[in-house]
C-alpha cells in the first residue's frame, strides 16, 4: 500500500500527517510526504522557498513519533496545490491522499472550492481529510449508505486501509416519503400519513440491509439508521448525536435519495462538517 500526505506546515496538516503515519504504520504501507511550492513567483523564491521545504520535511521525518518505523520519502514539487498533489499521487501510484481540514475562505470556496474537494473532484484517489487532534484508530464511524455499490464499496476501501477495522460502522440512510406533504395538503389525517411514513421506512430498510449481505460487510460490527430528512441534514444531526469518529462516504450513487454526487452532499460535508471524512470515488 502506498499512501500520500499533503502538507503546507499547517497545524491542520500536522494531524494530517500524523494520521498517515499511524495508517502507514498499521498497513506496513509506503508513506509520501508532499509539500507544494508555488511556482507562480519569482524563480528565486521558488528555489528558496523549495529548500526550506525540504528542510522542514527532512525535521518533522526524524522528529514526529507518528513517522518513526514508517518507510517516508519526502517530496517537493512544484505548481497549484491540487495539481501537484494529484501528480504526486499517480507519480508513486497512491491507494490514498491523506490531507489536513482547508482553511475556511467563503468566497474562495463557493467560486473555486478548496484544494481538498479539487482533489476529490478531479482525482481517482480515496482522499482522509483529517479534522480532528489524532490519539487512536477510529472506533465510531457513520456510513451514509443508498442501494447503490458505491456506498458499499466506500465503506470496503476504508476497511482496506484499516481506517474501520476497529470501529463500529453505523450504516445510515435518509429517505423522503414525497406524498407526504400533499397528503397533509389534502387533509388526511395523521394516522394515514404515520401509516404511510412508517411504509415507506420499511421499503428503505429492507433495500438497504438486503445491500449489506450482498457486499460482504456482515462481518463487520454494524447498526443501521434510516431517518427521514434531507441527506444532509441527516447527516449532520448524526454527527450532532453520535459523535462519530470518521465519516465514510462515496463520491457517486447512482440511486436512491442518498446519491452523494460531488457538488452537493460530499462536497458540504467536507466544507462544513467538523469530523474527519474519508471520500470514495467509486470502482472505476
Amino acid at each position: 500500500m502506498k499512501i500520500v500526505a499533503a502538507t503546507d506546515f499547517s497545524t491542520r496538516s500536522q494531524r494530517a500527517v500524523r494520521r498517515a503515519g499511524l495508517l502507514a504504520r498499521a498497513n506496513n504501507a509506503d508513506l509520501v510526504l508532499v509539500h507544494v511550492v508555488d511556482d507562480d513567483q519569482p524563480s528565486r523564491l521558488v528555489t528558496i522557498e523549495s529548500r526550506e521545504a525540504e528542510r522542514i520535511l527532512a525535521e518533522q521525518i526524524a522528529s514526529m513519533a507518528e513517522l518513526r518505523a514508517v518507510q517516508c520519502r519526502p517530496m517537493v514539487v512544484l505548481g497549484d496545490p491540487f495539481d501537484g498533489i494529484l501528480r504526486t499521487a499517480a507519480e508513486v501510484g497512491a491507494d490514498l491522499v491523506v490531507m489536513g481540514a482547508h482553511r475556511k475562505q467563503l468566497l474562495r470556496d463557493i467560486f473555486i472550492g478548496t484544494t481538498v474537494e479539487r482533489v476529490v473532484r478531479t482525482g481517482p484517489y480515496p482522499v482522509l481529510m483529517v479534522n480532528t487532534e489524532v490519539d487512536e484508530p477510529y472506533r465510531k464511524v457513520l456510513a451514509p449508505i443508498d442501494v447503490s455499490e458505491s456506498a458499499a464499496h466506500a465503506v470496503d476501501v476504508s476497511r482496506a486501509a484499516r481506517l474501520s477495522n476497529e470501529a463500529h460502522i453505523t450504516f445510515l440512510h435518509a429517505f423522503l416519503p414525497l406524498a407526504k406533504g400533499k397528503m397533509f395538503m389534502a387533509g388526511l389525517g395523521r394516522d394515514s400519513i404515520d401509516d404511510y411514513v412508517a411504509r415507506e421506512r420499511q421499503g428503505a430498510i429492507d433495500a438497504v440491509t438486503a445491500l449489506i449481505p450482498e457486499n460482504d460487510l456482515h462481518r463487520s460490527e454494524w447498526s443501521l439508521r434510516v431517518e427521514e430528512g434531507d441527506a444532509f441534514e441527516v447527516i449532520s444531526r448524526m454527527i450532532g448525536e453520535t459523535a462519530p469518529d470518521l465519516l465514510v462516504i462515496g463520491t457517486r450513487g447512482r440511486s436512491g435519495l442518498l446519491k452523494v454526487l460531488l457538488g452537493s452532499v460530499t462536497e458540504e460535508a467536507l466544507r462544513s462538517l467538523d469530523v474527519d471524512i474519508l471520500a470514495v470515488p467509486p470502482v472505476r
